[in-house]
């Protein structure tokens, strides 16, 4: 093989390499397209609209729960002289009961 042929062949080939060089480089471009296309576009910043009306109604939900707690220590409260006066009638029947035992 002469070095004509030799110098033919390597011009071949490299003409085949680059278009190879060539499809692979446009395929890239083509997904780098695809990508930005893709993309979701920013989300808009909403302005906050309605800020009194959070606060109303945090203020209001604060009220009923402030209202829930109040109700629930009067109910503990009833609930602990209610025991108390149970406690103190028991005491005072056990009391008597035991006088009425030493008497006979």
């Amino acid at each position: 093989m002469s070095d004509l042929e030799k110098a033919a062949r390597d011009a071949v080939d490299a003409q085949a390499n680059t278009e190879q060089v060539a499809l692979v480089l446009a395929v890239l471009q083509a997904q780098q397209l695809l990508q930005q296309q893709a993309a979701p576009p920013a989300p808009v910043q909403q302005s906050s609209g309605g800020g009194a009306a959070k606060w109303v109604a945090i203020g209001v939900g604060g009220s009923v729960f402030l209202v829930t707690v109040a109700v629930s220590a009067v109910a503990v409260a009833i609930s602990a002289v209610a025991l108390t006066i149970c406690v103190l009638v028991l005491r005072g029947l056990v009391v008597d009961h035991q006088k009425g035992r030493r008497r006979s």
